[in-house]
């Protein structure tokens, strides 16, 4: 009895997956069926159909090719490529019953065979004497692109198979020329057949050294040492992933704009142009949405636009220090600020801050807060991270999984962007937003200084990166 209803070789172009697929079909009671699901063709270029399935019938239900190949005798496959019918790629991910084999070859390698497959025309050799000779040329960008579609398609693989518990059956190029392996492949599936050669029908077409195949290769020697391959250049991320915080957005009472904010970022200031739209109050915007009365105010009003503001890093991180942690007033979080002081010697008062409290007192305390906030960011300590000092790009991805802003302005720009995106909703006069002091018992400009830069870039590189943020002076 076999394991799985059927297999599906997730592969690439020149992987040698019609290697494979030859040496599968070789075992009694195992069908590799060929590409069933390219988009241009139904299993092999010139077959009219699969299993009795057209590819016109395909087209119209994928599920009901599928559904054939479970069906069929034995245990039955196909190969799937990252650019085949995206339709079937959760049915096949999500289906413990479906095998999963996952071929892979060095990408260099398998694009350099692409290309000189593309140049002479011979995709298969099965006669060496019929060998069309041919050089690649290697095109940088062009293999970039190449490899970022491999692995994005691979990670999908793996993290689909880790939510779901399953695992599947990895082969490299190199074991294609391994009985052994292929035999274990044949386990694996549920076969009891096992082979004792493979088959010899397909030959190798480029056997010789990478240098010897392509033209330029000096080219390309210095076009992949510019790639990452470690990714040695990215800057780690341990933020807790964020929702999209729907109940937090706010909507004109009249005009149709939709401001989904980042929390620390300069909200009086929207919420009071916003609402002055209308000429009404603040408490007069619609807010308070769930996602089913978000989906609803938007479908009643075409046109809508939305919009996030961001703020300078440190800028927001010391919004959030003075409104949520030095302070003991309402809204501030008191029992973070109480776990501060005693778990992380966060220097400051244990009431409101006094007289004592000085300019000097406040670099300190904002100081030991910046290096606190690197810390909370990267997973090392107990306190939650908020969504008034997390990454703001960190909470635009959350908000991605509802919806995305339309526009995201940036605190300096709101003058200019603003009015922009209200005319954009039919506003025919909007006025100018107005700063909104801030509660903070000294100015950032005060206590500023390089380490305070230098902590923050630490702590909120990301952001930086991401937004093009200069220092803050």
């Amino acid at each position: 009895m076999t394991r799985f209803d059927c297999f599906v070789v997730f592969a690439e172009m020149r992987t040698g997956s019609n290697f494979l697929e030859a040496n599968l079909n070789a075992f009694d009671g195992i069908a590799c069926l060929g590409e069933v699901f390219n988009p241009h063709f139904i299993g092999y270029p010139n077959a009219e159909d699969v299993l009795g399935i057209t590819q016109e019938e395909r087209d119209a239900k994928p599920l009901r090719l599928l559904d054939a190949v479970r069906a069929a005798p034995g245990v039955a496959g196909f190969r799937y490529f990252h650019d085949h019918d995206p339709r079937v790629l959760d049915a096949l991910l999500s289906d413990p019953k479906v095998g999963k084999v996952v071929l892979t070859r060095n990408p260099v390698d398998s694009y350099i065979s692409w290309k000189i497959a593309q140049a002479t025309g011979q995709w298969k050799l099965t006669n060496v004497k019929k060998r069309k000779a041919g050089r690649a040329v290697f095109d940088g960008p062009e293999f970039e692109a190449h490899l970022h579609a491999l692995q994005a398609f691979q990670l999908q693989i793996m993290n689909t198979l880790q939510r779901t518990g399953q695992t599947a059956f990895y082969v490299a190029y190199e074991d294609l020329q391994d009985v052994a392996v292929m035999n274990g492949l044949a386990a694996w599936l549920g076969c009891p057949a096992r082979l004792d050669s493979l088959n010899t029908a397909l030959k190798r077409q480029n056997p010789q050294p990478v240098a010897e195949k392509v033209e330029n290769f000096e080219a390309m020697a210095a076009s992949l040492a510019r790639l990452d391959r470690f990714n040695l250049s990215r800057t780690p991320n341990f933020e807790p992933r964020r929702g999209p915080a729907v109940p937090t957005y706010f909507a004109g009472a009249k005009t149709p704009l939709l401001y989904m904010p980042v929390r620390s970022g300069p909200e009086a200031a929207v919420l009071g142009w916003l609402a002055g739209l209308d000429g009404v109050e603040g408490g007069d915007l619609l807010s308070e949405f769930t996602q089913g009365s978000l989906r609803a105010w938007k479908r009643e009003r075409p046109g809508h636009r939305s919009f996030t503001v961001i703020r300078h890093p440190l800028a927001r991180a010391h919004e959030a220090f003075c409104s949520k942690i030095l302070t003991t007033g309402k809204g501030s979080f008191k029992g973070i600020r109480k776990t501060l002081r005693r778990a992380h010697a966060l220097p400051i008062p244990e009431g409101e801050p006094g007289a004592d409290y000085d300019v000097d007192a406040h670099r300190e305390a904002f100081t030991a807060w910046l290096t606190f906030v690197k810390a909370n960011l990267s997973g090392q300590t107990a306190v939650r991270v908020d969504g008034h000092w997390a990454s703001q790009a960190q909470c635009i991805q959350g908000m991605a999984d509802y919806t995305l802003p339309d526009m995201v302005v940036r605190e300096d720009e709101m003058a200019m962007y603003l009015p922009a995106l209200a005319m954009q909703a039919g506003h025919e006069a909007p006025p100018d937003p107005q700063p909104v002091s801030t509660r903070a018992p000294f100015a950032l400009a005060q206590i500023y200084d390089d380490r305070i830069e230098a902590l923050a870039r630490e702590a909120y590189q990301r952001d930086y990166d991401m937004f093009g943020f200069d220092d803050w002076s």
